[in-house]
Parts: C-alpha cells; sequence; structure tokens
C-alpha cells in the first residue's frame, strides 16, 4: 500500500480511500481476527538511547583511529521500536507508557461481546507510527432528512511516536455517500474522551467506558444539530460568505483573491450545491448541504492524494477544520 495507509482492514463496502484487505462480517466481533486482517499484530517496545559526547569522542578519536567512542545513557528519552522489523517508529520522554495494538482492539472486547458493535475499519499509517480502530455501534441510522442517514461510530486513535495521546470518541458516519464526518460538535464529553501515554493509560481506558452513554448522548444532540440546518435554507450571498470564512478569508474583497484561493472556493461552493446527497430534495439549498460540501473538500479533494487525507482527517488538521466549520455553520444558520 502507499506511504500514509501502511495496512489495514474493512467490513463492507471498499472504503473512499480505495485502500484494504475485506473482513468477513462474522470475524469484526474478533479481536484476534481484526488486529490479524488489519496488519496491526505486532507490538513496540521502548530501548535506551545512546549519546555520544562530542568533545570526547573527537579526543577518542585521535587515539584510537576512530575505533572507540564514548557513550553516555540518554535518562530523559527512550526510542519506540517496533519489534516484527526493529524499526524506530519515534523517539519519547522518559515518562512515556506505549499503548499496544491489542490493548486499543481490546478496548471495544466488552461491545463484541455484546454484539453492541462491531469492527468496522483498522490500520496503521505513516509505517507504523499511528494506528485506528473504527467500530460500528449497532443501532439504528438516524436520518436527517428524507435519504440522509448518519449512524455512530466509535473510533479510538493512537500514536506510537508520542506526537498525540489515545483518543477515543464518537464520529457520524453519512451513509449517503460514506463520509466520514468530523468529531461531534466541541462538548465536555470530546474533552473527557483524551487518554495521555502515562503508567495509567490501561486503568484510564476502563474508565472512558463509563462516559459512554453520555458520549451517546452527544451525538444524537450532534445529529439534532445536522438537522436543524437542513430545516434552514441558505442564499447564495450566505453561502459564499460560510465558505470564506471558513477558508479564513471573509476579510478579503473577492477580486483581491489569489487566484488559488479563487479557485478553491468556486469548487467548495460548487460542492455545496451538487457534491454528493446534497442534490436530495430535503438537503438542496440548505446550511446541511453547505456544511457538507466544506466537508468532502476537506475529506475528498483537497490534499495530494486518498492517503494523505485520511491521516488528515483522523489525525490531522481536517479535522479540526471540519470542526469548525460545523461551528460556524451553526452560528450563521441561527
Amino acid at each position: 500500500m502507499p506511504a500514509v495507509v501502511e495496512t489495514m482492514m474493512f467490513q463492507g463496502k471498499l472504503p473512499w480511500h480505495g485502500e484494504g484487505t475485506p473482513i468477513d462480517r462474522e470475524d469484526c466481533f474478533s479481536v484476534e481476527k481484526g488486529l490479524e486482517k488489519s496488519g496491526c499484530d505486532w507490538e513496540v517496545h521502548l530501548k535506551d538511547l545512546m549519546t555520544v559526547d562530542k568533545a570526547q569522542s573527537a579526543v577518542n578519536y585521535a587515539a584510537t583511529e576512530g575505533n572507540a567512542f564514548e557513550l553516555k545513557p540518554n535518562v530523559s528519552h527512550r526510542a519506540v521500536v517496533r519489534e516484527t522489523d526493529g524499526s524506530v517508529l519515534g523517539v519519547v520522554g522518559a515518562r512515556y507508557t506505549p499503548l499496544q495494538n491489542k490493548q486499543a482492539f481490546e478496548f471495544f472486547q466488552p461491545y463484541l461481546d455484546a454484539e453492541e458493535a462491531f469492527l468496522h475499519t483498522a490500520g496503521s499509517l505513516y509505517s507504523g507510527r499511528k494506528v485506528w480502530v473504527l467500530a460500528q455501534i449497532n443501532s439504528d441510522s438516524i436520518e436527517v432528512v428524507k435519504g440522509d442517514e448518519v449512524c455512530p461510530f466509535l473510533l479510538l486513535s493512537n500514536s506510537h511516536d508520542g506526537t498525540s495521546a489515545v483518543r477515543i470518541g464518537f464520529t457520524p458516519i453519512r451513509v449517503v455517500c460514506a463520509n466520514t464526518l468530523s468529531f461531534a460538535h466541541s462538548n465536555s464529553a470530546s474533552k473527557l474522551i483524551r487518554i495521555r501515554h502515562s503508567g495509567q493509560v490501561e486503568t484510564n481506558l476502563e474508565r472512558i467506558r463509563e462516559t459512554m452513554s453520555l458520549a451517546t448522548r452527544e451525538f444524537e444532540a450532534t445529529v439534532e444539530q445536522y438537522q436543524s440546518l437542513a430545516a434552514k435554507q441558505m442564499n447564495v450571498a450566505d453561502l459564499r460568505k460560510f465558505v470564506k470564512i471558513v477558508l479564513a478569508v471573509d476579510n478579503v474583497h473577492d477580486a483581491d483573491l489569489k487566484t488559488r484561493t479563487k479557485n478553491t472556493l468556486d469548487q467548495i461552493i460548487g460542492l455545496c450545491e451538487s457534491g454528493q446527497g446534497n442534490t436530495l430534495p430535503k438537503a438542496r439549498g440548505t446550511w446541511w448541504s453547505a456544511y457538507n460540501g466544506v466537508n468532502e473538500y476537506f475529506n475528498h479533494v483537497q490534499g495530494r492524494n486518498n492517503n494523505n487525507r485520511l491521516g488528515s482527517l483522523w489525525f490531522g488538521v481536517n479535522e479540526a477544520k471540519n470542526r469548525t466549520a460545523l461551528e460556524i455553520a451553526l452560528e450563521m444558520a441561527g
């Protein structure tokens, strides 16, 4: 697979980024099968680092013709090494505690055992530095407008390079176009579902389960926000203003926009008007179609390729952009 998506599995239709190994529905309730099919059945370990004293090493080199160097242990940092191939995934602080892939998958085990959820996609990105597991919640989809549904998924994302905390949260999938939307609108539950790589990482995962009922209610509240957007029409001027605010060029006159920015603006407006699912009778011309047009651009169009967009959506700036777009749409729709 391309560099960003190293390995992954999926259940059902091939994901929009076009990568992955299919997994049978009956295997979607098995952590072991999920680990195997996703290519994440490996562990990491921490390895001590050694540093070279430059001044001393120069003396040693001159005295021994380069055959001896003085190495000193680095007590403040350690390397995260993948056991299967010995690759160094990152350098982390002394207090960093890794969350193994199996532990990440096992977080979902109670939901899988009770058949309250099943594994949907999982895999590693950026040569193993980042890993995610996405499980679909066994519940009825909620219709935003006629023919346009969203259903809840539970996403766990983790980094082995120390660049981000373990993150767990609900994310809605727009069924009409299989479009992975952003995390729910910023709320207290979202802030709680973030776990640092410390010695209590496993204990914190257990505590996170206690917040799931609250997160479910927050998901339903977010769908209500989507429905409120779909209930409000917007005009052409407001649509253009909305997209310009999202692109942070709302204070720039159209005549002064750079060519690249103008092309992006026009492209997003086109998606807002006729993008995936936006021509449905109840969606056309609403703030819901405007939000989804922006979402479609960031998740399906922007970026060098589909794999880079996937990484940006779940670990990078696009997730934040989607959330900001929702906030702006809700404020402008009133």
